[in-house]
């Protein structure tokens, strides 16, 4: 395939978005004055999060749960509707239930589009927690659920809807930073997170194959359980955890297309034979198409620069996190230095930077798209194409090379 590809070429599943468009009309108004009841699919810390959020948006009910862990569906029960119906065998039948009429999924990401594609198969509205792919592989098959379906699907990369970032999107768009050349992407944290702690997990509290899924089949490993994310056969480390929330931001602000190529290194500074990916990453993701650079870096050993997204103008640079945008004008310009805040400090108990409640206004974004049937801000589509571009810095890391588009999306 040519390097210059585009997603609309990649994801030729796609090509049933024009279904769903002209569905839009005729179903406005749906469920405009009804309450949707929503199924927790996969209620761990995240997803109760995420329902804690859900719960105040007007007009919705948590009717159900679903968990393979006794102790996370219990939890998850307690936020729920007191009648909510409990599943902890197969989430599939909530998917049957007739009164279901949307489902949240907060599961680990080697579940994300085998769920997402049985809702829409059920007929579902769909928020997932990003990244909305596992595997590069997976992309095309969720779209064409999506359209096929005509579902309405948000991707968990709650930036989209943050006012600020809006604002800040206005300013990247309106063209005074001049041309914008390079990008810089970070998230660190200074935190053990590779701590073996001793959790005493019953096993048979928790349905392991069932949670396992498309995974290679292995032994019940409470500490590969309970850390997931760091771990191949269910998550994608830093890149996919972290790193797809600020390229999905930039993707949306600049509407870059997959880069060509990706260069990466990793290392095991804290987590050695503990984590299968690595604790500290860089990545070069080259995009010539759009003229542009960007560079990532993460890292759980130390938290200078934080989380941010930077966009380097030829006359003026634009710094966002999840609480503030800053302009800063390049020497000799004359663009106007200013700034917004708006975070609320350690909002998630997190001491180290400032943050909205996006997952609020991307939840209620969700809701108001399912009842008017108009597209979310981030459908399957904009989220299998930031994913991609975490999964190409992976695969660069993995290989120990550098990792070409359309080499890896001719393999997939």
């Amino acid at each position: 395939m040519p390097n210059n590809m585009n997603r609309r070429h990649f994801l030729a599943a796609a090509a049933g978005s024009a279904v769903a468009a002209a569905s839009v009309e005729t179903a406005r108004g749906y469920w405009a004055n009804e309450t949707l009841n929503v199924a927790c699919i996969g209620t761990g810390g995240r997803c109760r999060r995420l329902m804690d959020r859900l719960a105040t948006v007007p007009g919705v009910r948590l009717a159900a749960v679903c968990d393979v862990w006794d102790e996370h569906l219990a939890k998850g029960a307690e936020l729920a509707d007191k009648k909510a119906v409990r599943e902890s065998v197969d989430f599939r039948r909530l998917l049957d239930r007739k009164d279901i009429d949307a489902v949240l999924v907060g599961s680990p990401d080697h579940w994300h589009v085998p769920m997402t594609v049985a809702a829409c198969e059920a007929g579902k509205d769909v928020y997932v927690e990003k990244p909305m792919t596992h595997d590069l592989s997976e992309g095309p098959a969720v779209i064409a659920a999506q359209n096929k379906h005509q579902r309405i699907v948000q991707v968990g990369t709650q930036q989209r809807n943050m006012p600020h970032l809006k604002e800040a999107k206005e300013i990247l768009k309106s063209g005074e930073l001049g041309a914008i050349h390079k990008i810089r992407l970070s998230w660190n944290r200074n935190q053990a997170r590779w701590s073996r702690t001793k959790y005493g997990i019953d096993p048979g509290s928790v349905r392991w194959k069932q949670f396992l899924g498309n995974a290679p089949d292995q032994p019940f490993d409470e500490y590969r359980f309970r850390n997931w994310r760091w771990f191949w056969d269910f998550g994608g480390g830093i890149f996919t955890d972290l790193m797809v929330h600020w390229i999905d931001t930039a993707y949306w602000m600049l509407d870059m297309d997959n880069p060509t190529t990706a260069m990466s290194i990793g290392d095991h500074f804290a987590a050695k034979d503990l984590w299968e990916t690595p604790d500290t990453v860089q990545t070069l993701l080259h995009y010539p198409a759009a003229k542009l650079q960007a560079y990532f870096e993460g890292t759980f050993i130390n938290h200078q620069n934080r989380s941010a997204l930077v966009f380097h103008g030829t006359a003026g640079n634009l710094y966002c996190d999840r609480g503030r945008y800053e302009v800063r004008p390049e020497r000799g310009s004359k663009v106007e230095a200013r700034s917004r805040v708006e975070g609320k400090r350690d909002i998630l108990g997190l001491d180290f930077y400032d943050e909205v409640d996006g997952a609020l206004f991307h939840l209620t974004e969700w809701i108001n798209c399912v009842r008017s049937r108009k597209p979310t801000s981030c459908p399957a589509e904009e989220g299998v194409r930031s994913a991609a571009a975490a999964h190409l810095a992976n695969v660069s890391f993995r290989t120990g090379k550098i990792a070409r588009w359309s080499d890896v999306v001719a393999k997939s």
